[in-house]
């Protein structure tokens, strides 16, 4: 998308196609062209409009994490399961962790799932081999390195870089504190958490600098980096937190940038997959859009004063010219942007 010239007054919302959920949104994204929903009654969405199809993925159970793999789904319940749906319909089992939950996956586009149950972390290959890992403590959250055969994945003091293929020994980020979601930034320098004292916490990989990201209201759960690596935006605050990566020494030293301030909390995140541009959602249900570059605004989603009713996923198309979003109460729409 090419960010057009706009005031904070600029409406989006005629564009935006409404898909009826029925339940919370766990997480949104496309399989291919195709935009699908994960839900927290165990049902996947494919919901191309006027052709919506609702796959019983985990009949027993709740979806806990989702993420997109090509054409196809992955999503881990509480019913211990992990489940691909692809964009046909069809759905395959890809494992069950008998009496866990299953509440952090990550993918890779080479076919490649890891996921999480309790401090067991394991990791499949398109080949179907399986290697284990068994953290401190555990695992709140996992995400595979852009280079590499790498999975960081956070926990209680800390985080660590496993590799699952080699019998090497994982190394490991120390910081007290419970840490919650985890990333790697695109050009493979940067390891951040965020944590459950309403705050990030980075380590730079080329030498385990620390980083400390603070002066949030809430906690961060929403992370997104700009096409480019040089930002990471960040919920938990009434304005998304742009923090800039572009330097060797990251955010060390320098102030973030906010975009979309208002009276509600920013509760997710998402970037354009080409340009700076933000997708915004708030607690209120608002959705935006802000350009990183002039803090220029265009209004996508607009609930009525006193609404309660979260955003709860955000995703981007491959190309950055449609927009998917939930809510935690079951509202969900699809944005297609003109041109």
């Amino acid at each position: 998308m090419t960010a057009p010239s706009v005031t904070p007054t600029d409406s989006l919302t005629s564009l935006v196609q409404p898909i009826e959920a029925g339940a919370h949104v766990t997480a949104a994204a496309f399989l291919g062209r195709t935009p699908a929903l994960a839900l927290g009654d165990g049902t996947v969405v494919l919901a191309p409009i006027g052709e919506e199809r609702r796959i019983s993925a985990h009949p027993e159970g709740a979806i806990l994490a989702a993420a997109a793999q090509g054409s196809r789904m992955i999503t881990g319940g509480d019913d211990g399961r992990l489940v691909a749906t692809s964009a046909d319909g069809s759905t395959q089992d890809i494992a069950h962790e008998v009496g866990k939950w299953i509440d952090a996956l990550a993918v890779r586009e080479d076919g490649t799932v890891a996921w999480a149950a309790g401090r067991q972390v394991r990791s499949r290959s398109p080949k179907g081999e399986v290697k284990s890992w068994l953290a401190p403590t555990s695992a709140r959250g996992l995400a595979f390195a852009p280079k590499g055969y790498r999975l960081a994945v956070s926990h209680y003091n800390g985080a660590t870089l496993w590799y699952p293929n080699t019998a090497s020994i994982p190394e490991v980020f120390e910081w007290k504190g419970s840490h919650l979601d985890v990333t790697v930034s695109p050009d493979n320098r940067f390891l951040v958490t965020s944590m459950q004292e309403n705050s990030l916490h980075g380590w730079r990989l080329a030498d385990g600098q620390h980083m400390r990201m603070q002066g949030y209201p809430s906690k961060s759960r929403s992370l997104a980096w700009s096409h480019d690596g040089d930002w990471l935006a960040t919920s938990g605050a009434d304005a998304c937190v742009v923090w800039p990566f572009d330097s060797k020494t990251g955010p060390m030293g320098k102030a973030p940038r906010e975009c979309g301030v208002r009276s509600s909390r920013v509760s997710q995140v998402a970037f354009h997959p080409k340009t700076l541009v933000l997708a915004m959602g708030y607690e209120d249900g608002f959705v935006l859009l802000c350009r990183l570059t002039d803090a220029s605004e265009i209004l996508v989603r607009k609930t009525d004063p006193g609404t309660a009713d979260p955003v709860s996923a955000l995703a981007w198309d491959r190309d950055g010219k449609q927009l998917l979003f939930g809510t935690r109460k079951g509202a969900a729409g699809l944005l297609t942007l003109p041109g």
